[in-house]
């Protein structure tokens, strides 16, 4: 019997809560979840953030539209159904990222975002309106 990647990729409640953070009810597909993400930007963010966030949001599922594997699929739109729900309910104001995720992530992955961290320094300092110093690359997804 052949299984479908699709019935792989359905949510389960073990290991999907930490802390006080709700599970998310139901995993999206990737179009639904897209739009949504697009919609949330344009609603929630300002100008200037939604730019940015629309570059990454459209790279990001460029770059992961040929995935095959179940695990990977399930935490890729798991995190980005995750970051949806925050903006929604604006509590990513101020948070600070989680120190296991920093620790997951590849050394060219913390480069990027150390260079991301100085663009936004340099921004609220009125250094310049030049955003993005670097090559035009994003930061992967942690998998």
């Amino acid at each position: 019997m052949r299984v479908s990647l699709r019935f792989l990729a359905t949510p389960t409640a073990a290991g999907s809560t930490t802390g006080l953070k709700p599970a998310p009810l139901a995993l999206l597909p990737p179009i639904p979840l897209y739009r949504r993400l697009l919609r949330t930007h344009r609603k929630y963010l300002p100008r200037e953030m939604r730019l940015l966030g629309d570059e990454y949001i459209k790279s990001e599922f460029r770059a992961h539209r040929n995935v095959e594997n179940p695990v990977h699929i399930i935490g890729f739109l798991t995190e980005w159904q995750m970051y949806a729900q925050k903006l929604e309910g604006d509590s990513w104001l101020g948070e600070k990222i989680d120190s296991g995720k920093i620790d997951k992530m590849s050394d060219q992955q913390l480069g990027q975002l150390y260079e991301l961290m100085q663009a936004i320094q340099k921004r609220d300092q009125g250094g310049g309106d030049d955003v993005d110093d670097n090559d035009g690359g994003v930061v992967p997804p942690i998998s």
